[in-house]
């Protein structure tokens, strides 16, 4: 016992020495993807702001003005959607903006492998161009929480417990993201991925409707999606005291940005470009 006392103990500054290497990659991957991105914020921000406005004013403004019904949570309709406006922006530019980036780089200007060619963990490649995607959708989302706030003077949009959720929604899609942009072929791929699971969920993901009044079978598919969570979690945030909060939603999302990473770092780790 004492003499695999010594070994035990260096094991723990080598498991300290990589994670401080993988964190310290992975700002260096996230930096690079900065510079590239600065350059561009107002069109980052301006793309991912047209949907979300145009769905406040036709069903927040428009709909919701003819509706008599008063929503679940909020005092108008409007009210009830915002929080899953910020939500859909930031998922919509997390997914794209990532799988673009990383298509951009495989398919057309063939700098994809100089990126695997760099001498850091696969893991560090992930988490760099996951936070970049993250960057992305707050970027979008502080344009709609602008909105979101001179509609309803109501500063629980930028809430630790709000900007918590609205981070790990922006880290899951942009992890789906990156994984996505690591196998599609072709952009009409990621076309193809986008109508099929980007659009159904910004309809189907607790933006539009409160999803414990649907069937029981359409609530378990409802459920299914991450954006579900944000989406109730977001308008929680908001409009609803803390003992009522779906703290389940945080857990949720963070196992799904865990699973992700996972198999994005295995991704890189097998990546053959």
């Amino acid at each position: 016992m004492v003499a695999t006392q010594p070994s035990l103990d260096r094991r723990q500054p080598r498991k300290r020495s990589l994670l401080r290497s993988v964190l310290a990659d992975s700002l260096t991957v996230f930096w690079g993807e900065w510079l590239d991105l600065r350059v561009r914020v107002l069109q980052v921000v301006a793309s991912g702001l047209i949907s979300p406005l145009i769905y406040i004013l036709g069903f927040g403004l428009g709909l919701g003005n003819a509706m008599n019904v008063k929503p679940p949570v909020g005092d108008s309709y409007l009210q009830f959607i915002l929080p899953g406006m910020v939500a859909l922006s930031s998922m919509t530019i997390s997914f794209g903006g990532t799988t673009f980036s990383i298509c951009g780089e495989r398919l057309y200007s063939k700098t994809f492998e100089e990126i695997l060619l760099l001498p850091v963990h696969p893991l560090a490649l992930f988490l760099g161009k996951m936070m970049a995607g993250v960057v992305r959708g707050l970027l979008t989302s502080a344009s709609v929480l602008v909105i979101a706030i001179a509609f309803t003077q109501n500063l629980g949009f930028v809430s630790p417990l709000f900007l918590l959720l609205l981070v790990l929604n922006c880290a899951v899609f942009s992890g789906l993201g990156v994984i996505v942009g690591l196998n599609v072929k072709s952009l009409e791929g990621v076309g193809l991925l986008n109508n099929f699971l980007i659009v159904p969920m910004s309809f189907l993901g607790a933006t539009f409707f409160d999803p414990s009044t649907l069937p029981t079978a359409l609530k378990f598919i409802v459920y299914l999606l991450p954006l579900t969570y944000t989406s109730l979690g977001l308008r929680a945030a908001v409009f609803q005291p803390l003992s009522q909060f779906p703290w389940y939603s945080i857990p949720i999302l963070l196992i799904a940005a865990i699973v992700l990473g996972a198999i994005g770092a295995y991704q890189f780790a097998h990546q053959q470009d």
